[in-house]
């Protein structure tokens, strides 16, 4: 009890020193915490990823098309449960500030595909029954302030003209990771307008989604449908869900990298200035354990009260980096809405935190620790200041 008294006493002997270093940890922690979060969240469409649902693309680049013709055919495959197509279309609302995920899509298929998003009846099938209708997340019509029956226009990029829809169903996600910030609208809009304006590209599909019954079928309904098209003008490529989300995050593996690399070199900046500030503590308090092992302290009581200090800064640092870590993270999340459904903390995240900061605790100690416990008392009481 003597020995926790005398740590907390020594912890805040220098009120300003313990303060900055306390303080440093926990924006070092608070930073860990964030980075590692945001490498989470880039891979969280993975794993998001429904095991029962694969997508066909065309077999060059998703930038290739593929004919509609093909979804009567793949339909009829062994092992299909249900297929839906769209097209991603890429418009812009109000100018390019305002950007959001949109896409063209056969909206029933889309619907049975997707059970996460939750949708009224009623609103449902108002959406099915009005050709230039759309379905809007909650978050993106929150954002907004769009309510059922708004017109929504688009400028179009891929598909230049004005676009002009009709809100007529919000969805919600049946998880809090469900992105809500998409519009989808009929894919046959689409199609007839291209019909009229632009007939080379009408009747083509961007890819195609395709609903199995079981997991373990994947690998067979994927090579049938491959097989199928092999050799046409259109050949194509069927892989999962997860399999297709995978190959557009290994584009930006460099960064996710890079970023995971920043997160650990802050532990270790912040790790040498803890480790600078306990080296400096103990030189100035190095007549003090001398004078303590002429009262009669062993050397494991000067090493116990210098360590101690070492890991109780460190982890009250780790444990205020990990409570500011949610309200940065709610900041964030607000934010940067446009780009991450829900800025969760894990638990795995918190633990790693609190690692941290106790692995922070005790690089920082030892030096001073070893020095403590084995000064001789001569030397000791040679030193002044």
């Amino acid at each position: 009890m003597f020995i926790l008294k005398l740590i907390l006493r020594n912890a805040f002997r220098h009120r300003l020193r313990a303060f900055l270093t306390i303080t440093g940890v926990a924006i070092a922690i608070t930073a860990f915490g964030l980075l590692h979060t945001l490498v989470g969240l880039w891979y969280l469409g993975v794993e998001r990823s429904s095991a029962t649902r694969l997508v066909t693309r065309n077999a060059i680049s998703l930038t290739f098309s593929l004919p509609i013709s093909y979804y009567d055919r793949i339909r009829q495959l062994p092992g299909v449960k249900s297929v839906a197509y769209g097209n991603w279309f890429g418009g812009i609302y109000i100018d390019e500030k305002h950007f959001f995920a949109n896409e063209a899509f056969d909206l029933k298929g889309l619907l049975e595909l997707y059970p996460e998003f939750v949708v009224p009846p009623e609103q449902r099938d108002a959406l099915l029954r009005d050709r230039r209708g759309c379905l809007v997340g909650k978050k993106l019509a929150d954002k907004y302030g769009w309510k059922i029956g708004d017109t929504i226009t688009l400028k179009g990029t891929i598909f230049p003209g004005q676009w002009e829809f009709v809100l007529r169903a919000i969805y919600r996600g049946a998880e809090k990771s469900t992105e809500e910030r998409v519009l989808f609208f009929h894919w046959d809009y689409l199609n007839e307008t291209l019909r009229k304006t632009v007939p080379r590209r009408a009747d083509q599909a961007g890819f195609y989604m395709i609903g199995i019954n079981r997991p373990e079928q994947a690998a067979e309904v994927a090579g049938a449908v491959d097989a199928l098209f092999s050799n046409s003008l259109a050949e194509t490529r069927t892989e999962t869900e997860k399999a297709f989300q995978l190959g557009f995050v290994a584009m930006t593996e460099a960064i996710m990298t890079a970023i995971q690399i920043v997160s650990y070199v802050v532990i270790v900046i912040i790790m040498v200035v803890a480790a600078n500030t306990m080296a400096m503590t103990a030189r100035e308090r190095i007549a003090e354990y001398a004078t303590m092992k002429v009262m009669g302290f062993k050397w494991h009581h000067i090493a116990g009260t210098v360590f101690g200090e070492s890991l109780f800064i460190a982890l009250l640092g780790g444990v205020a980096g990990v409570l500011l870590t949610f309200p940065a993270g709610q900041w964030i999340e607000t934010e940067l809405a446009q780009f991450f459904p829900a800025f969760q903390i894990s638990t795995a995240t918190i633990l790693m935190q609190l690692a941290a900061a106790l692995l922070i605790g005790i690089i920082a100690g030892l030096f001073p620790t070893w020095r403590g416990a084995t000064i001789r008392i001569a030397e000791g009481l040679r030193r002044i200041g």
